[in-house]
């Protein structure tokens, strides 16, 4: 996609690039930190079956989407459940790093607000990973959902109970969806090409994948962008008015009155 987003001429205002050394050990300790913290949450197996079938529950309540229809659609072929799998295992870290790349060499002050951002998104979530521990759709036999990563191939977890590299039971708000509508985001508002809109196709795409793949419920979503739009509310980018409607009136010039020995006398007037 051509982003046609060249940058503004750097002048004395223009927004310093932070340190490179520095912001490769704050990222690399937000990932860190992103996967240290889903496995504190391990180990609460019983917690997280019980979570899951509260949400099932609330979902039908709300009247939600099934998520068994988006995974059929996904079914209907070997490829493209696939393909989909794929998305869902090499898309999610790789995308985001490279938009802070491109954010940091060609937007510097974008790409500090959007690192922002993320690291507020992100810790937000793995405090309700702990507080609300949650087992995904395809572990539920209520959702009659299947595993299609571990059917079809290619899965990024193993058995939750041998698995030491992850936390299974993590599913709510999903990450997946949050990072990448974050994603989708920043580069609308640091691009200007007509098309910077398509950017919002990888959401919708992550959306399609993690709830087909029997991954996430509909409210991990749900959660997930009420994460981001709080975030975005909270940490605005540098230079965006804060208070536009309490912008000082506009006054009008003031008219000073002539008097009398200074109006002009009116040729003729009187006669």
């Amino acid at each position: 996609m051509n982003a046609r987003s060249e940058p503004a001429p750097a002048g004395p205002d223009a927004p310093a690039r932070p340190p490179l050394v520095r912001e490769l050990l704050l990222v690399a300790g937000l990932f860190l930190v992103y996967k240290f913290g889903r496995r504190l949450a391990t180990g609460h197996t019983t917690e997280a079956f019980r979570n899951a079938h509260h949400v099932w529950d609330w979902e039908r309540v709300l009247r939600l989407p099934d998520e068994g229809a988006v995974q059929s659609l996904l079914l209907h072929g070997d490829t493209l459940i696939h393909v989909a799998n794929t998305y869902y295992a090499a898309v999610h870290f790789p995308a985001t790093l490279a938009f802070l790349v491109w954010l940091y060499l060609r937007r510097p002050a974008h790409y500090v607000w959007a690192r922002r951002v993320l690291a507020a998104v992100t810790g937000a979530a793995l405090v309700l990973h702990l507080l609300f521990p949650l087992a995904p759709p395809r572990m539920l036999g209520a959702t009659g959902l299947i595993d299609t990563a571990h059917v079809f191939g290619p899965s990024v977890y193993g058995p939750p109970r041998t698995d030491s590299l992850s936390n299974q039971f993590a599913a709510m708000p999903s990450l997946h969806f949050g990072w990448a509508l974050m994603l989708a985001s920043g580069l609308i508002v640091a691009t200007r090409t007509r098309w910077r809109v398509l950017w919002l196709l990888h959401p919708l795409a992550t959306l399609l994948v993690i709830v087909g793949t029997a991954n996430h419920y509909w409210l991990d979503v749900v959660v997930a962008a009420a994460l981001l739009g709080l975030a975005l509310a909270v940490l605005r980018l540098p230079g965006s008015p804060r208070h536009p409607r309490c912008a000082l009136p506009h006054r009008r010039p003031e008219v000073r009155r002539r008097s009398p020995a200074e109006r002009p006398e009116l040729v003729g007037a009187g006669r």
